[in-house]
């Protein structure tokens, strides 16, 4: 099994910057696919943005510019980059883990069948 445990998060003007990181620990060679995965109050779960280990990444356009995906191989650790954050980035934010390949698009809902091992999820909140 794969545990993974986000940090970071909290509260932000629009227009602000926060950075989420997601260590991974456990059975983790065979992980192939890392994800941040958000759920707005009121919404579906939506792929925010995804990286594999060949550091391919991609983004759901209504954050593609604004936030950045990576992964720190060394330290088993994830990280989303959050800038020119708006009302609507507002969310539940959780780190998945998958041995599969990177899901074809984000930005659209999702099951949690879809990725394997889930984060306890941290709270991003944006407001003036």
């Amino acid at each position: 099994a794969v545990l993974l445990v986000e940090s970071g998060g909290g509260s932000s003007q629009p227009g602000g910057s926060l950075r989420l990181p997601c260590a991974l620990s456990g059975e983790v060679y065979p992980i192939y696919c890392m994800s941040w995965v958000r759920h707005a109050s009121g919404q579906d779960l939506e792929g925010a943005a995804g990286i594999d280990t060949d550091g391919a990444t991609k983004y759901a356009d209504s954050v593609k510019g604004r936030f950045t995906i990576s992964h720190d191989k060394h330290n088993n650790t994830i990280y989303l980059d959050m800038n020119s954050l708006t009302p609507e980035d507002t969310a539940m934010y959780y780190c998945t883990a998958t041995v599969w390949a990177c899901p074809a698009e984000y930005g659209k809902s999702i099951t949690t069948r879809e990725h394997m091992y889930w984060g306890q999820g941290t709270q991003v909140s944006v407001s003036s």
